[in-house]
C-alpha cells in the first residue's frame, strides 16, 4: 500500500512537539510573559540530580549533558534575578521518618534505596552542606540571597504536599517559568498541578532532563506531554531573550 508524501511527513514528524510549525495540530495559546506577575520556579536543583557525584546520575546524566541542563538553569537564575521577577525553588528532601513509609511507587523505592535527598531531620543541617540534598554550589548565590522562595519539600513528585502555590499567590504570581528536575517526574507533576491551580506556565525544554532506562526515555515522554499541556514551550535562549526584552521595556 502506497502513502502520499503528506502522509509520510505526518508520520515521520509525529514525535516532534512542533511537527508542523506552519499548521500545528495544536493551536497557539497566545501566552505573553508579564514580568509583573511572573516567577521562575526551579524544581530540585540539587546535587543528587545534577552533579556527576549525585545518587541518580547513572539514570539522568546522559540527558543532563545533552541538554546542557546545569548551565541552562544557571542562565535562567541569572536572567530572572536581573529582571527582578520572583524566583522560587521547590526542593525534595527525605528525613529518617520518611523511610518508614509502608508503600511507594517504583521510583520512590529507588530514591529511598540510594538515599537520594536524605537529610538528618527537618530541623537539622548536620552534614547537609555538600550532600546530595544540597543545592549545586553554582546556584547558591541566587538561591541563598534572602529573596528566593525556598518552598517546603515536596515528598513524592508534585507540589500538593508543599507550600509552593501559597508562596507564589502571596507574591501575586500567576505566570510561571518552569524548569529543573526531573522532566517526566517532578517537573511534569508540578506542571499538571499548577495548571489545575490556575497558573499560566511556560516550560523551558532544555533546562530539564529525564531518565534513560530500559523502560524508556523519560525526557522524550515529558516533552510530548509538555506540548499538550503547557501554555508555552521555550528554550533557555528564548526565555532569557524574553526576560531581557521585557526588562528593557520596563514591563
Amino acid at each position: 500500500m502506497s502513502h502520499s508524501n503528506s502522509d509520510q511527513t505526518r508520520q515521520g514528524d509525529a514525535a516532534s512537539p512542533y511537527a508542523d510549525p506552519v499548521n500545528p495540530a495544536l493551536p497557539p495559546t497566545g501566552f505573553k510573559l508579564d514580568l509583573s506577575r511572573a516567577a521562575l520556579v526551579v524544581i530540585d536543583p540539587q546535587n543528587d540530580f545534577l552533579s556527576p557525584q549525585g545518587a541518580s546520575w547513572f539514570a539522568f546524566g546522559e540527558s543532563i549533558v545533552e541538554n546542557d541542563t546545569v548551565a541552562n538553569l544557571g542562565r535562567l537564575f541569572k536572567a530572572a534575578k536581573k529582571a527582578a521577577i520572583t524566583v522560587a525553588v521547590s526542593p525534595h528532601y527525605y528525613y529518617p521518618c520518611d523511610h518508614d513509609w509502608h508503600f511507594g511507587g517504583p521510583l520512590e523505592k529507588v530514591m529511598h534505596s540510594i538515599n537520594m535527598f536524605d537529610r538528618k531531620g527537618p530541623l537539622s543541617l548536620e552534614a547537609f552542606e555538600g550532600s546530595g540534598a544540597d543545592f549545586l554550589d553554582e546556584y547558591k548565590p541566587y538561591i541563598l540571597d534572602g529573596k528566593t522562595i525556598i518552598a517546603s519539600p515536596h515528598k513524592v513528585y508534585g507540589p500538593e504536599t508543599n507550600d509552593l502555590a501559597l508562596q507564589l499567590r502571596k507574591k501575586g504570581v500567576s505566570q510561571i517559568i518552569l524548569a529543573g528536575m526531573a522532566a517526566n517526574l517532578c517537573v511534569e507533576s508540578h506542571l499538571r498541578e499548577l495548571i489545575e491551580q490556575g497558573f499560566e506556565i511556560v516550560v523551558v525544554r532544555d533546562a530539564t532532563a529525564g531518565p534513560r532506562l530500559p523502560e524508556g526515555d523519560g525526557y522524550l515522554a515529558a516533552i510530548i506531554n509538555y506540548r499538550f499541556l503547557a501554555h508555552a514551550l521555550w528554550t533557555t535562549a528564548e526565555t532569557v531573550q524574553q526576560l531581557a526584552l521585557l526588562e528593557r521595556k520596563g514591563t
